[in-house]
């Protein structure tokens, strides 16, 4: 009895045990889930003011990223074609067992019976050889200006890495002041409702006292709803600007991206197209990128006419030589090669025909880069002028439109009108918000790309 009543004791304790272990266990996972619920719902907070999220962009864009490795490739490149004109050294080491036709090298069978040789072919025997062996250009002006072509390469690759680093920069920032006119958009309908609560609330009073219809009030409510669908459109306007700035910016989709700046005007100094263009031509870089790449095509031409001069180039070796490698003995030779290239079926001359076109489409590029910076300083300036008297134009359009809307509401609530004048002013009051709203955009978009026309991105932030 008190045998089976130990062993009963302690199924039970077995039993509590597992079901703690299985209660702390499904607690442990519920948590989890709950805490992954939980991050789910809340995540991750990323503030940014607009240099922070340039300088993210910077940092992470893969374009950027792609261009530095442009640069490490060219480097190599060039590291290849200089190393054409150091000494190449190199060296073997051979062992083999043979036997030789002495008739091949002109003795014939009555010679070698001469020799006391029975046959032509000799008994085998090995040979052991140890040699090292160098190759030095002395002089090749095609090689020495293929070398310069690869390095002027290297700057073209670092200043397209530069044009790609501004453009990135003008980008992002063109993307987040998207970004703002989005947020600002939000704010203005969730304005318009307000407003229009406001109003529906006022249109039900003077209805319950007797001086609006149902009319009235269904109006209103009418133009609620309307202002409740804007809202539902700003707002999916607003989720895809930020993700297109995310995009950009290189970073993980989920984060909770907050933009700490806002859509302000900023007095800008007026500017002549004469100064904007001067400033341009120094400063933008596709000019220098198109300047080395001319540069580049004339080497690389330069590169290949010369392979009609002679080059001079030494070679030789030392070893060790024998039939055993106890017997082996050094052994040695060096000299100079002297060539001259005489024909070969006009391969040469359809390169140089190649590269002179080359040479040729990098002038031309060059002045469409020259034009194409003209316009965009020209466009810039005009956009900007506009979008200045653009911005004080809504400033002046939102204050009567609030100032209309005011007259229209004291009409309604004295009973003078029916509430028409009401909604035709609401309408008003919204289309003057999202007037402003543009001009901000417009007006700080256009800095932005006046900076990247005249070349000066980076010092604008």
């Amino acid at each position: 009895m008190g045998l089976f009543t130990g062993i009963q004791a302690r199924r039970l304790v077995t039993g509590h045990t597992i079901s703690l272990v299985l209660a702390t266990a499904f607690g442990i996972a519920v948590a989890g889930v709950v805490a992954t619920e939980a991050s789910e719902r809340n995540p991750p907070e990323l503030r940014l003011s607009l240099r922070e999220a340039i300088q993210a962009a910077v940092d992470n864009n893969a374009n950027v990223k792609l261009l530095k490795e442009r640069i490490a490739a060219a480097q190599a490149q060039a590291n290849a074609s200089f190393g054409a004109l150091l000494p190449n050294i190199s060296g073997y080491a051979s062992g083999r067992n043979q036997t030789v036709n002495l008739g091949a090298f002109g003795l014939p069978p009555d010679r070698l019976s001469g020799l006391g040789l029975r046959r032509s072919v000799t008994d085998p025997f090995e040979v052991y050889d140890a040699r090292a062996t160098l190759v030095q250009n002395i002089f090749s002006l095609s090689l020495i200006q293929r070398w310069r072509a690869a390095k002027s390469g290297v700057d073209v690759a670092s200043l397209e890495a530069e044009v790609t680093k501004r453009d990135v920069m003008a980008t992002v920032g063109l993307l987040y002041i998207e970004a703002l006119r989005a947020d600002e958009a939000v704010k203005a309908r969730e304005a318009d409702i307000e407003l229009a609560q406001q109003l529906v609330k006022l249109a039900k009073d003077r209805k319950a006292a007797g001086i609006a219809t149902g009319l009235d009030v269904t109006r209103e409510e009418v133009q609620l709803e309307n202002e409740r669908q804007r809202l539902l459109v700003a707002q999916n306007e607003q989720e895809s600007a930020r993700l297109n700035l995310i995009r950009t910016l290189g970073i993980d989709f989920e984060v909770g991206l907050v933009l700490t700046d806002e859509l302000k005007f900023i007095s800008v100094a007026a500017q002549s197209p004469e100064q904007a263009l001067s400033i341009a031509r120094e400063q933008r870089l596709e000019l220098r990128v198109q300047e080395n790449r001319q540069k580049l095509a004339a080497l690389s031409l330069s590169s290949v006419t010369s392979e009609r001069i002679p080059s001079l180039s030494l070679n030789g070796d030392y070893g060790w030589i024998g039939l055993k490698p106890d017997d082996a003995l050094a052994t040695r030779s060096i000299g100079l090669t002297f060539s001259i290239p005489i024909f070969d079926g006009g391969q040469r001359e359809g390169r140089i025909s190649e590269t002179r076109s080359r040479v040729r489409q990098e002038l031309i590029r060059m002045k469409d880069v020259s034009d194409q910076v003209t316009l965009e300083v020209r466009n810039a300036l005009l956009t900007l002028e506009s979008s200045t008297q653009q911005v004080a134009v809504a400033e002046k359009g939102m204050e009567l439109s609030l100032k209309e809307l005011t007259f229209a509401r004291d009409r309604f609530t004295a009973g003078l009108t029916t509430n028409i004048e009401v909604t035709n002013a609401q309408t008003s009051v919204a289309r003057a918000r999202d007037n402003q709203i543009e001009a901000l955009f417009r007006f700080n978009a256009s800095r932005i790309n006046l900076a990247r026309a005249k070349g000066e991105i980076e010092q604008l932030f």
